[in-house]
C-alpha cells in the first residue's frame, strides 16, 4: 500500500510540474484572473486533474481537453484560445501513461524536465500604447512641424491602433502570439 500511495504521490507531482509550468495557467494566477485565491485554486486544480484521470479509465485527449477548459473557463474566466491545451493534455497523457505501466524512472525524469521549464515564468506585457511607440518620433515631428511648413501638407500620424480584444463578454482570452 505504501508503494502505491508512493506511486500516486509521484503522478500527483507529474500533474503538478504540468500544469504549474503551463503559461495560460501561470498568467492567470499571477494576474488574477481567479480571484484573491487564484494560487489555492491552481493547487486544488492539480489535485482535481489526478483524481479525474484515476476514475476514469480509458480517457482520450479530447475529454482531458474539455475537463481542463472546463476548469480553466469556471475557475479562472478564461478560454483558452492559443492552442496549448492539447500539448498539456499530451504531456498529462503521458504522465498518467508513465505512472500506469510502472516507468517511475521516467516519470521523474519528466518532472524534472517540467520543473526546470517551470522556472522560465510567463510573463504578459502590455502592448505599447501609441504614444509610448511615436513619443520620439511624435516629439520630431512637432519641430519639424513648427520650423517647415511644407510638414503641414503631410498626412497626420495613423490613429492609434484598437486596444487588443482581451475580453470577449467578460471572459479572459489567451491567444497564441504571431
Amino acid at each position: 500500500m505504501a508503494a502505491s500511495a508512493a506511486s500516486r504521490e509521484l503522478f500527483t507531482e507529474a500533474v503538478r510540474a504540468v500544469l504549474h509550468s503551463w503559461p495560460v495557467l501561470q498568467i492567470a494566477v499571477d494576474n488574477g484572473f481567479g480571484g484573491v485565491f487564484g494560487q489555492q485554486k491552481a493547487d486544488w486544480m492539480v489535485d482535481v486533474v489526478q483524481q479525474y484521470f484515476h476514475d476514469n479509465a480509458d480517457l482520450q485527449n479530447g475529454e482531458v481537453e474539455d475537463f481542463l477548459a472546463d476548469l480553466m473557463d469556471q475557475e479562472f474566466d478564461t478560454m483558452v484560445d492559443d492552442e496549448s491545451l492539447p500539448q498539456v493534455c499530451d504531456s498529462l497523457m503521458q504522465a498518467f501513461l508513465q505512472w500506469q505501466q510502472g516507468a517511475l524512472q521516467q516519470l521523474k525524469h519528466t518532472i524534472n524536465t517540467l520543473t526546470q521549464k517551470k522556472s522560465q515564468r510567463a510573463k504578459v506585457t502590455a502592448p505599447p500604447t501609441h504614444s509610448d511607440e511615436d513619443s520620439d518620433d511624435g516629439t520630431e515631428v512637432m519641430e519639424c512641424e513648427s520650423s517647415s511648413p511644407s510638414v503641414s501638407s503631410r498626412d497626420p500620424p495613423p490613429p492609434p491602433p484598437p486596444p487588443p480584444r482581451d475580453e470577449e463578454d467578460g471572459w479572459t482570452v489567451v491567444r497564441k502570439k504571431k
